[in-house]
């Protein structure tokens, strides 16, 4: 994650409610990434809706977050809400701690929540859609010129 972006932690005490519809994925460089939030501060001062953005500047690092089996928890919890981590390791016959290392670290990202059913931590994605970009492109030869 950028490392002003976790460092702001702009999401901490944001009732999941008003959270965007929209969380973005990215592996942009650390200019990409900066200009891509300027545009969207713009947006959001004019009242527009924008998505929430995490960017990993090494797509190792978002490959590493997004398993298959971590991809799996957000999809059956956006799928159906579950009343607690042990009925979702149940649904997906997965062990429960692996489950809850996976949602915790999820958590770490603000992708996943939790809201305090009783004894147990009902999990939940505050997002309606996540969508994850990698750019692969051919490098622009004029971003190889050092400023004069």
């Amino acid at each position: 994650m950028d490392d002003t972006e976790a460092e702001a932690e702009f999401l901490e005490d944001r009732d999941p409610e008003a959270y965007p519809s929209t969380l973005r994925i990215t592996s942009d460089s650390e200019d990409a990434h900066r200009r891509g939030a300027l545009e969207r501060l713009e947006r959001w001062e004019n009242g527009e809706e924008v998505p929430h953005v995490i960017n990993f500047q090494k797509p190792s690092d978002l490959r590493a977050l997004l398993t298959d089996r971590r991809i799996e928890l957000l999809r059956s919890i956006m799928a159906e809400r579950p009343d607690s981590i042990r009925r979702l390791a149940e649904r997906l016959d997965r062990d429960v701690k692996t489950v809850h290392d996976d949602l915790q670290v999820l958590a770490e990202y603000d992708i996943v929540h939790f809201e305090q059913a009783g004894r147990a931590k009902r999990p939940f994605v505050p997002y309606e859609s996540i969508e994850v970009s990698l750019e692969i492109s051919t490098p622009n030869p004029a971003d190889d010129i050092a400023p004069a």
